[in-house]
């Protein structure tokens, strides 16, 4: 009996601070179906990443927040000449409602056949940006969360290097803890510029935080999590 009712104090505490969140209230004003959009919109404005005409990929997009912002940035499609060219390529494991404007595959990106498919859609073009909110499910366990962690990180870095442009940007998701400080040693073998960033929509109790990696290197070495930081 007593851990249902301490677990029903964790869900209705939760609940509360899930309704009374500021960018769960905003979220629902301006039509974003999370309230992750606004972790990736105080990144773009931090850093200026988003523009019209580019061609972005999007990992981990469900439920759609960020794949929303993106396109809301980058203007309507066919709206102008530049946004003619603008593209968005959203992948996620999750089954995603459609978003105007951008290509939806369901699949895991860490099958070989699932990233084939997303380098035919891109259709030999390269990306300007990459942004993942891809998170692997957390078991509680620091070594072994770490290195699911590290393993879906070095996706999207490889991924990066094989289809950005030279100027190209990848946004990816990490958590502060055991194997961060590998992380950002991965970013800074495989990037020019390296800048980390925890946005202000990121819930304070949460570890999660931001690698931004600007100018691709080149082919990324393997992430080595060894101990704790």
């Amino acid at each position: 009996m007593k851990v249902r009712t301490q677990s029903r104090k964790v869900n209705k505490a939760w609940l509360n601070d899930h309704v009374n969140d500021p960018y769960v209230r905003l979220a629902q004003r301006e039509g974003y179906r999370a309230r992750a959009a606004y972790k990736l919109k105080e990144i773009d404005e931090a850093l200026h990443l988003v523009r019209p005409g580019q061609l972005v990929v999007d990992l981990g997009s469900a439920p759609g927040a960020w794949s929303q912002y993106l396109r809301r940035k980058l203007g309507a499609p066919g709206a102008t000449d530049s946004t003619q060219r603008s593209a968005i390529f959203a992948l996620d494991l999750l089954p995603m409602e459609p978003v105007d404007g951008v290509a939806f595959l369901q699949g895991d990106f860490r099958e070989p056949a699932v990233l084939r498919s997303l380098e035919d859609a891109l259709a030999g073009r390269r990306a300007d940006l990459v942004v993942s909110d891809m998170a692997p499910n957390l078991s509680g366990i620091a070594a072994a969360d770490a290195a699911r962690v590290a393993d879906v990180v070095e996706l999207a870095v490889a991924f990066a290097l094989a289809h950005l442009t030279p100027q190209g940007a990848l946004v990816a998701k990490v958590f502060h803890g055991s194997g961060y400080s590998q992380l950002v040693e991965l970013f800074k073998r495989s990037f020019k510029a390296v800048r980390p960033l925890k946005p202000k929509a990121s819930r304070n109790k949460s570890s999660e935080t931001f690698l931004i990696g600007i100018g691709p290197k080149g082919a990324p070495a393997s992430v080595d999590i060894g101990g704790s930081d």
